[in-house]
């Protein structure tokens, strides 16, 4: 309630939280919604010169090059890219609070090898890596998300490690430790709760990455495999019309800058409300 409290005396975090709620629900109730199947070639979703319908009429945003719904496959599309925002960066922020709680509170030599291997990562370029890793693997949505989250872990698990190493030197640790207290309840009891704001905040500016990510290797075609449709294999499919038919990029494309930048807005606000040392900063 506190959280909600403070996100309403923000404006810009307000409005990204309602076009975030209105963006899940849209993929939600995408069957629901959609006025036709997104795969359904259209009799008369072509003109009679074979080029895609510009928008209006029986359908809202205009029709693809196969003479489907443009506004259908991007409700659907949303469910795709926001499944494998959620799912990826999920995986992502456990991979991380696991290394760096490890790291962290371990130290010695398993800490040495988790952070220089944490290096090694942070040392690739993360669209680069992510490319390769994915024209390794058959791309599915489920490997897709499995590639992102490969690649986005390192981030968290270097913020957590360092977090870590901080609250295990703090005298209510140290008095737990005297008192007989064991690891697991040091860790699960005390050391994990401090560090969930750090996880929420990475978790949700981590989505409008994800989201952002998956859209590239789609548009790059070896991220999610048509006829299931996502919002950057949309712009891949269309990119040959882009000067005939500029609705079928700029429209999918404003829709994946507006959902990245929303998740980002409630992000940021998010950090300053549970992160206390950003608390009252402009």
């Amino acid at each position: 309630m506190r959280v909600l409290k403070a996100m309403l005396r923000q404006p810009a975090a307000l409005i990204g939280l309602v076009i975030v709620i209105l963006v899940v629900t849209m993929a939600i109730a995408a069957p629901l919604i959609a006025p036709f199947s997104p795969e359904e070639q259209m009799f008369d979703g072509l003109s009679l010169e074979g080029a895609p319908l510009p928008p209006g009429g029986a359908f809202l945003l205009g029709t693809d090059t196969l003479g489907r719904d443009l506004f259908s496959r991007l409700l659907f599309g949303a469910r795709t890219s926001l499944v494998i925002g959620l799912v990826a960066n999920g995986v992502a922020v456990g991979i991380g609070l696991l290394v760096g709680i490890v790291a962290g509170y371990v130290r010695g030599f398993v800490s040495s090898v988790l952070m220089r291997f944490t290096d090694l990562m942070m040392a690739f370029p993360a669209l680069l890596l992510a490319i390769v890793l994915a024209a390794l693997l058959k791309p599915s949505l489920w490997i897709v998300a499995l590639v992102i989250a490969l690649v986005n872990w390192v981030q968290v698990a270097r913020i957590v490690y360092t977090e870590t190493r901080g609250l295990a030197e703090r005298d209510f640790i140290v008095a737990e430790r005297s008192l007989g207290a064991g690891h697991a309840r040091i860790l699960f009891l005390h050391i994990l709760p401090h560090l969930m704001p750090t996880a929420i905040v990475w978790g949700t500016l981590g989505i409008a990455t994800t989201v952002l990510l998956e859209a590239t290797l789609s548009f790059l075609g070896i991220g999610v495999q048509p006829p299931q449709p996502s919002w950057g294999n949309i712009i891949f499919e269309s990119q040959s019309y882009f000067q005939n038919a500029p609705w079928l990029v700029f429209i999918p494309g404003a829709i994946i800058l507006v959902t990245a930048l929303s998740f980002n807005l409630v992000g940021d606000a998010l950090r300053d409300i549970l992160d206390p040392t950003q608390r009252g900063r402009g």
